[in-house]
């Protein structure tokens, strides 16, 4: 696969230095210039001023100029212009108007982390000793930003630029409403949802395991019980451990781990999901807000009146 992780995003809020703290908190760490990083991914998200949150620009790594070459001519048969320079591709969705950026960048290795043993029926593998994920007493860091939720008024039109034209892959789709489209192995990276208005619904970010899910969101919640939105559960399309809080722009921020993991195209099978299957495999059901964000008339509102 020529394109090979989701390297950065930027998201436009009104209340920077607000959202900023919350991002701190979340494990991120700032820089002076509005850019915060996680562990093995580096400066990964940014955080800029916007009159109402969105998501602005995904940058996307690829591995030669002739990448950036292929993709400029695929977003041309779609009608949609691309300016390649330095090492690097810009093109908009039409849509969303999220811009997109294509940059020749080295792959991203991680070290790989021990798993914990567990113990199981008749497998007293840890023994003598209370299991690690309980012993932890460390800030949680997430790894490397996953993926990023984006709500579209032309689903067909924000898929089509994703899939068709940038060059990434469906893994799985729910029925008449949402893409999950990955650019590296990973099971998605990013998920195009039909809305009623353009916006940002969550970036999601590793981290180690199903402890580090929930002693994340216990150590942002403690102080802050406004900022739950939905946890601790497990996913179907991608399998993944979850929680998602909400930062004070309305985005939700997303601690997962164990993702599906595509290597060989042959041997997956995309699926059609429908109802609560693709949201959730086990956990409390999701709250109306998750499917429909609480500010969304307001963000529709916005929209509709135009700058000013």
């Amino acid at each position: 696969m020529a394109l090979h992780r989701l390297t950065s995003l930027t998201m436009g809020v009104p209340n920077v230095a607000e959202t900023g703290t919350y991002y701190t908190d979340f494990g991120l760490t700032p820089d002076d210039d509005g850019w915060f990083a996680s562990l093995d991914g580096g400066r990964q998200l940014r955080v800029v001023h916007a009159p109402t949150r969105r998501l602005v620009e995904v940058n996307i790594g690829v591995d030669t100029p002739d990448d950036l070459a292929a993709a400029a001519s695929r977003l041309g048969r779609l009608g949609v212009e691309a300016v390649v320079e330095k090492g690097t591709l810009t093109a908009y969705d039409r849509a969303t108007a999220v811009r997109a950026v294509l940059e020749v960048t080295p792959r991203l290795t991680q070290d790989p982390v021990a798993a914990p043993v567990h113990n199981g029926p008749g497998r007293p593998d840890r023994t003598g000793s209370r299991a690690p994920g309980v012993l932890r007493t460390g800030r949680v860091r997430p790894r490397r930003l996953g993926h990023a939720v984006v709500g579209t008024t032309d689903f067909e039109t924000t898929t089509a630029f994703f899939r068709d034209g940038l060059g990434f892959k469906a893994s799985d789709h729910i029925k008449g409403r949402g893409a999950f489209l990955r650019c590296s192995t990973d099971h998605h990276n990013i998920l195009i949802l039909a809305a009623p208005t353009v916006f940002l619904h969550h970036s999601s970010w590793q981290v180690d395991d199903v402890d580090e899910v929930g002693r994340g969101a216990s150590a942002m919640l403690e102080d802050h019980p406004e900022r739950h939105v939905w946890g601790l559960g497990r996913h179907h399309a991608g399998s993944n451990f979850f929680w998602y809080l909400k930062d004070p722009a309305g985005n939700f921020s997303e601690y997962y781990s164990d993702m599906d993991c595509i290597v060989d195209d042959q041997l997956w099978t995309p699926e059609q999901l429908e109802g609560a299957k693709g949201l959730f495999s086990w956990g409390p059901p999701p709250p109306p807000s998750f499917l429909a964000p609480e500010d969304l008339a307001d963000l529709m509102t916005a929209t509709h009146s135009g700058p000013g």
